[in-house]
């Protein structure tokens, strides 16, 4: 049996992958496999080949675009997108957070990437951990014995949170509020998805204080909606990629920063 894949050349076959990947950031192998109808060796040695001709980057998992856009205003991302975006610089970043935690602690981990690699250490750590993350709860679930509170409200699988608009119910405070960002600037936290956006200002007010984990390409970053102003943030920890104007700026809004060096990662 003749499959479509089956009946376009090597070249059309790579152009269709790169024609796919314009309109996002992230493509499974299993997304390709199906939707070309080849095996995935096949679909692994396209990957490869369009890797080494610099036409997509081959990541965890798939593939992302080559280069990533900067100083722009972007979209959200779907969580799986972010997962497999600067994985060294977030399991650096994951590392220096999980000192700020003390045995018997209560926190908030919101949803995100970034947050997740950090929150995944803490699963058999005497900790009391409240998350919006559907991923990060079900992580904690299977491999953990912490005190997992779960937000309540419909599931947003592309964020990967779940959201109520009741966000009064929430009966839940915290020592420190752990979240990742889209962007930054001297005005703030950016997000694009307005639902994070609400979530960031109701969870905000059920902790003392507000950890920011966020990686050094952030700050070329703006998205469409301010979620956080720089006064409401305590700590900022990020990656040795930091330049000095925008480490400077930081501090000069009042942030404690603290950079994780990338190649200590553990």
């Amino acid at each position: 049996m003749f499959r479509v894949g089956d009946r376009l050349t090597e070249k059309e076959r790579l152009d269709t992958i790169v024609s796919l990947l314009e309109e996002k950031q992230f493509i499974s192998v299993k997304d390709l496999t199906e939707h070309l109808e080849v095996s995935p060796a096949t679909i692994r040695r396209d990957i490869a080949k369009l890797h080494n001709l610099g036409r997509v980057r081959k990541v965890f998992g798939g593939i992302a675009p080559s280069a990533e856009p900067t100083s722009q205003r972007l979209a959200a991302r779907p969580f799986s997108a972010n997962r497999v975006l600067h994985i060294e610089r977030k399991a650096a970043i994951a590392v220096e957070a999980e000192k700020l935690c003390k045995d018997g602690d209560k926190i908030i981990v919101n949803g995100g990437s970034t947050c997740f690699e950090f929150a995944k250490r803490l699963g058999y750590r005497n900790l009391s951990i409240f998350t919006n993350s559907m991923p990060l709860a079900s992580a904690l679930y299977e491999n953990g014995v912490c005190n997992l509170v779960i937000s309540g409200g419909a599931v947003h699988r592309e964020p990967g949170i779940v959201f109520s608009p009741n966000s009064s119910e929430y009966e839940y405070y915290a020592s420190k509020f752990f979240l990742g960002t889209q962007g930054i600037s001297p005005l703030g936290l950016y997000e694009s998805h307005p639902l994070l956006v609400r979530t960031i200002q109701a969870l905000q007010e059920l902790a003392d204080e507000v950890v920011v984990l966020a990686d050094s390409s952030k700050f070329s970053i703006q998205a469409r909606h301010i979620a956080m102003p720089l006064a409401r943030v305590s700590t900022l920890i990020t990656d040795d990629g930091i330049t000095e104007a925008d480490h400077r700026m930081l501090e000069d809004a009042g942030i404690s920063v603290i950079i994780a060096h990338v190649d200590n990662a553990s």
